[in-house]
């Protein structure tokens, strides 16, 4: 695979692929993040399955936390590519210098706001009596490896955006085979249980954080990272672009949180926890299909930005056209996926025959609208790269909307199991609003692009 791609000048659907193969796949070992710490979790002898929904209840937490991460990355990518469209490298080089110190101040803030609010966050969210010591465990660890979380994330997106996806690939990779290394040790060999686990992460984070700001600060780079000046008005802006994709998954995030507490709630004791368990299992099969699908769509910003930016139009719609049937194939295979192999999937984490057999059958549920969330992504991803951040955020908090009257009213109306029938119902009534405003839209502004550029002197 090529080392450097001209966002500019190679054909489309080929650009696209070398910058999409690279992403899914980094973000499917991202995945595994979470998937091997809760799997090596789920088989603590004796307390397996508790300290797994323990772990659980902390999942919408970190996700919480690292979103803060595509505030920044999210908001400078696109401006930064676009920037490069325009043949503006210093005005590209004050974007990145700015994201840096954005990241940095977030960390510190966030690092110290989570910290005190622990114990809090996780009885507000779903811990029980039997779960809380788990999580806590989990939580404060992971809370004190908050900067190399958000500035691996953070970083690595401006790697891919200046099309240098198979460093992008190498951060991601670098951190989870270290955690995957390290995960047996700690838990099983040091005998650390979730510690180990949590510190597994912290360590993996670090690695991949400091090889992106090695990468970034290579001269090869065609915008290395330099310290530079603090220019608040960069700094507004970044933070007005990634309003969108933060909001996005924030809010993913605060919905998870929503849907544990109403799953302890309506589930009661006993089987509260139960369910708690199927989800930390269900959420751990969802991100196999959510994260590489954003890899892919976050990572072909850059030649919707980078074009847009140089008023070619053609070049933005087949560029579009691209990256949602790679997501719609990639979707198709995935649904596959889940219906042949997901009960083999589900006995990694538990040996509990009904374990088992009602995580299956809730992730068939949750997944059974992924080919319309797939047309979402590329309508929320792609608006933010056209620098249509209203239009993003509309479409993400429709769907949000949706899914959180969902989950209020099923379990309500049926039985607490019901709120997993929220996931499918969202992303199909989404996907249709979605798709009408974003093709009208998208021609028109098009047009307006390419006359602007045309009449620049």
């Amino acid at each position: 695979m090529r080392r450097r791609n001209d966002l500019g000048r190679d054909p489309v659907p080929a650009l696209i692929l070398r910058l999409a193969i690279p992403t899914m796949l980094a973000q499917f070992i991202n995945v595994l993040y979470s998937i091997v710490d809760r799997m090596f979790i789920g088989h603590i002898a004796g307390i397996g399955d508790l300290a797994l929904a323990g772990v659980g209840v902390c999942g919408p937490i970190v996700t919480l936390l690292s979103s803060f991460a595509f505030l920044v990355c999210q908001g400078g990518a696109p401006l930064m590519s676009m920037k490069m469209g325009e043949g503006d490298p210093e005005g590209a080089s004050g974007i990145l210098s700015n994201c840096l110190r954005l990241l940095l101040i977030l960390a510190l803030g966030l690092s110290v706001l989570f910290f005190l609010l622990r114990r809090q966050l996780l009885w507000w969210f779903g811990a029980s009596t039997d779960t809380f010591p788990y999580a806590l465990t989990y939580l404060t660890i992971y809370i004190a490896g908050t900067a190399f979380a958000l500035m691996a994330t953070g970083l690595n997106s401006f790697l891919i955006c200046q099309g240098r996806s198979g460093l992008g690939m190498g951060t991601v990779v670098l951190g989870a085979l270290l955690n995957i290394g390290l995960d047996p040790l700690f838990i099983f060999t040091l005998d650390l249980g979730v510690a180990g686990a949590a510190w597994a992460t912290l360590l993996s984070q670090a690695a991949s954080c400091f090889f992106a700001l090695a990468c970034l600060r290579r001269r090869s780079m065609p915008v290395p990272l330099r310290w530079g000046r603090l220019d608040w008005e960069i700094c507004r802006k970044v933070l007005a672009f990634g309003s969108a994709p933060f909001l996005t998954i924030a809010s993913d995030s605060v919905l998870l949180i929503i849907l544990n507490t109403v799953l302890q709630r309506f589930g009661g004791p006993g089987e509260g926890d139960t369910l708690l368990t199927c989800t930390a299992i269900v959420q751990s099969y969802m991100l196999l299909i959510t994260m590489p699908m954003g890899g892919i769509t976050l990572g072909c910003q850059s030649v919707v930005s980078f074009n847009y930016g140089a008023g070619n139009a053609l070049r933005v719609k087949k560029a579009l056209q691209s990256i949602l049937t790679v997501c719609v194939v990639f979707a198709a295979v995935m649904l596959a996926v889940t219906h042949l192999f997901s009960p083999a999937f589900v006995r990694l984490f538990t040996q509990n025959a009904s374990l088992t057999d009602r995580s299956v059958s809730y992730i068939k549920i949750y997944t059974a609208a992924v080919i319309p969330l797939a047309v979402q992504y590329v309508i929320v991803d792609q608006s933010t790269a056209l620098g249509q951040v209203r239009l993003a955020l509309f479409c993400s908090m429709f769907r949000k909307s949706l899914f959180l009257a969902a989950t209020l009213v099923l379990p309500a109306l049926f039985t607490a199991a019901a709120a997993f029938w929220a996931e499918p119902l969202c992303d199909g009534i989404a996907a249709c609003l979605s798709s009408v405003l974003f093709l009208r839209l998208i021609p028109r502004l098009l047009l307006e692009r390419v006359q602007k550029v045309d009449n620049l002197p």
